[in-house]
């Protein structure tokens, strides 16, 4: 057997685990991006599995079909139904089998975001390491007002955390009511109260249909020129063009961005060089912790598919990984969601 790691920038898969335990089993390890579907089908022949870190490789059924060899993808994290034609795997015969995923890492990057964009951290920085000291002012979280859009399994330990640091936090989500957000120590608004109150606007949805550019020009407009976003969900959740206006305007204070609508982005984006733009390379999930987790679940469902009987599959039907014991580990922490 053929196996393919895509998009793997670190070089991080070839030694993860001991792929040479299994029996003629040859491992491709590529470490860039390739941006195509021409383009990718042209890498992937001739390997019958593929291991996919998170979302990073789109798999289209024009893409799957091309592809005859292919019997399995390995995919890893749970979020996978946008990105990858379930029910065109199901047809064509393709396995499709899943791992867990450390999401509180991905919060901690959040509130790490908010704090450099108050504090000016990107300035300050390069003024010290090109001889100088202190330029600007910043300001403090405490006593601002935090705006969370998704009080769900991100959204409520960012509230959690930015409470403790004396933020005011509001939320808004289509089915959020005032006694769910009480729970935690929020008060539920209106998507237009939030967007005009907020402080920092911090967005925790997934990206379906009904949310995509769910932040539109008309909430950009609503916002405090003060006010800074912070998107370390999906880049679909905001109208790019409508963001992009917004900040070489100035209408909004800046944007703190993990997640990108091409990655990696390209050199001469303007996210590379707006000064108002704290941008990071989609880095929320990317830690040892993690990465353990990718590839000794992988390296396991590879083994359970090859002895013929596959585990934590996905499908058409079944998009989402149940519980495992990640998972529950993960339930159980205050601060960590599944």
């Amino acid at each position: 057997m053929r196996l393919a790691i895509l998009d793997d920038y670190q070089n991080y898969g070839p030694t993860a685990v001991a792929w040479e335990a299994i029996e003629g089993l040859d491992v491709v390890s590529f470490g860039d991006h390739v941006y195509t579907e021409t383009d990718l089908i042209h890498r992937l022949q001739g390997f019958d599995a593929v291991l996919r870190i998170r979302e990073r490789t789109e798999f289209s059924v024009e893409v799957l079909a091309a592809l005859p060899q292919l019997r399995l993808v390995l995919c890893t994290g749970m979020r996978n139904a946008r990105s990858i034609d379930l029910a065109a795997c199901d047809r064509l015969g393709i396995t499709v089998c899943a791992t867990d995923a450390l999401h509180q890492t991905t919060v901690e990057l959040t509130v790490w975001l908010m704090i450099a964009l108050m504090r000016g951290l990107p300035r300050e920085c390069a003024s010290l390491r090109a001889g100088g000291w202190q330029v600007g002012v910043g300001r403090s979280l405490g006593g601002k007002t935090l705006g969370v859009v998704g009080l769900g399994n991100m959204g409520i330990p960012v509230a959690k955390i930015c409470k403790i640091m004396g933020m005011d936090v509001i939320a808004w989500s289509p089915n959020l009511t005032q006694e769910r957000a009480a729970e935690h120590g929020v008060r539920a608004v209106s998507k237009e109260e939030l967007f005009a109150q907020a402080d920092v606007v911090t967005l925790h949805m997934p990206h379906i249909n009904a949310t995509e550019h769910l932040v539109s020009a008309a909430e950009l407009a609503l916002m405090k020129p003060t006010a800074f976003i912070v998107n370390t969900a999906r880049p679909k959740l905001i109208d790019q063009e409508a963001l992009l206006d917004a900040l070489q305007s100035g209408r909004i204070a800046g944007l703190g961005a993990d997640v990108f609508d091409i990655e990696p982005l390209p050199r001469d984006h303007p996210f590379r060089l707006l000064p108002n733009v704290l941008a990071t390379p989609h880095i929320g999930f990317v830690v040892e912790e993690n990465y353990r987790i990718f590839y000794e679940t992988s390296f396991e469902n590879l083994k359970a598919y090859l002895a013929g009987k596959p585990q934590n599959r996905i499908t058409g039907e079944r998009p989402f990984l149940p519980d495992s014991q990640v998972a529950k580990q993960m339930h159980s922490s205050k601060l960590s969601v599944a």
